[in-house]
């Protein structure tokens, strides 16, 4: 995934937010069909995301879908209606054992083969939401190389430890998940800001997942896709230190020094890498924007 800074979820039965989802600026938008949607009305839903899938795939914006999860007997008919070209993957809810995914996995291809898709092609970010997939985040990241991302679901997460969301109680939690997208190369997306009308709350979470190792987060109201956009890109002074890191590299390289000093400060390979990918990352989001 190029750019997740803001992955918007927009309920899968509600055709004029899914007409307006598009104009909202987030990286991603995520179609729901689980808990958004109520049990009479999903396979109305897949038929109106398939109806729609041409028309949101076609923004700048890549196309997810969460299914219903895998145990639910729903899955194979959400991925039976919605592969189709122009969906850039799935995200799977509840996601609790590699199994889950191996299992997924499985039905994909089927679901690629019969709709001409090109078998693979559809990437899985599982939604870790429960203290046993904490402890088999690793197993669940590797379980197919279809994962594009790891993300976290909070609220029940907390429900299930028993206490109120919070910083505290989803500081493990969000340390794992962090932890093994970091090791396996991919990134990590925050679990959404439940208060809809609370922009400091909001721009609090996202600074914090930031400062953590979070890529991007999950977004519930097209109202938060700027705010968290601008958290989670880099500002015009990281920009222009990041330059500078880069030049001085490139200088010392040709001096044959493995580090320079800069403005007081050590600057070795490590630094020198996280500058370049800090660039690598203003230049997608400047190339998204034109």
């Amino acid at each position: 995934m190029d750019l997740c800074r803001t992955l918007l979820f927009v309920p899968g039965n509600r055709p004029r937010m899914l007409d307006r989802a598009p104009r909202a600026g987030a990286d991603v938008i995520v179609v729901d069909l689980e808990d958004a949607v109520p049990a009479g009305e999903k396979r109305e839903a897949r038929r109106l995301v398939r109806s729609l899938l041409p028309s949101l795939a076609g923004g700048p914006a890549a196309v997810y879908v969460r299914l219903n999860n895998i145990h639910t007997g729903l899955a194979r008919g959400d991925l039976m209606d919605v592969v189709r070209p122009g969906l850039a993957g799935v995200v799977h809810p509840k996601t609790d054992q590699p199994q889950d995914l191996r299992d997924l996995d499985v039905l994909l291809r089927e679901a690629e083969v019969r709709n001409r898709v090109r078998p693979g092609d559809v990437a899985v970010i599982p939604l870790i939401e429960t203290p046993r997939a904490i402890l088999r985040c690793h197993d669940i990241a590797r379980a197919t190389d279809r994962v594009a991302a790891l993300s976290l679901g909070g609220e029940d997460y907390t429900a299930e430890l028993g206490v109120p969301r919070s910083d505290e109680a989803l500081a493990y939690a969000r340390g794992v998940i962090v932890t093994v997208a970091a090791a396996l190369g991919v990134p990590a997306v925050d679990t959404p800001c439940p208060a809809i009308d609370d922009e400091r709350g909001l721009a609090r979470e996202a600074k914090l997942a930031r400062s953590m190792g979070f890529r991007g987060k999950y977004v519930i109201h097209p109202d938060h896709v700027a705010l968290v956009n601008r958290v989670f890109s880099p500002g015009a002074d990281q920009i222009a230190a990041s330059r500078r890191i880069v030049d001085a590299a490139r200088r010392a390289e040709k001096q044959r020094k493995g580090s320079v000093a800069l403005d007081g400060m050590m600057i070795d390979a490590p630094v020198v890498e996280r500058a370049r990918r800090l660039l690598a990352m203003a230049d997608r989001i400047s190339g998204r924007s034109a």
